[in-house]
């Protein structure tokens, strides 16, 4: 699914890396937003709809794995890959 704020291709997971890949590079702005959101307690489903652009009324078990997913990518930004990122 293209995600319609960024025009940009939203995996079902992330694709992992010990480095930043281009996916991160395209998908920083949301995953910013996740944990924003997920600071300020946002529901899942909330995320998954308004963030990702995932409908998890009709698609749950893809919206839980991709929200999961990025968010976990999300944090390793915050705790890792911030470095790579600012080095670049």
């Amino acid at each position: 699914m293209v995600h319609p704020e960024t025009n940009t291709q939203i995996a079902d997971e992330v694709p992992w890396s010990d480095r930043l890949t281009a996916y991160d590079r395209a998908h920083f702005t949301i995953y910013m937003r996740l944990l924003d959101a997920s600071a300020d307690e946002a529901p899942d489903q909330v995320m998954a709809r308004l963030i990702l652009g995932i409908d998890p009324a009709l698609e749950p078990e893809r919206a839980r794995k991709a929200l999961r997913s990025h968010l976990d990518r999300a944090n390793w930004m915050v705790t890792s890959g911030y470095k790579e990122l600012f080095a670049s």
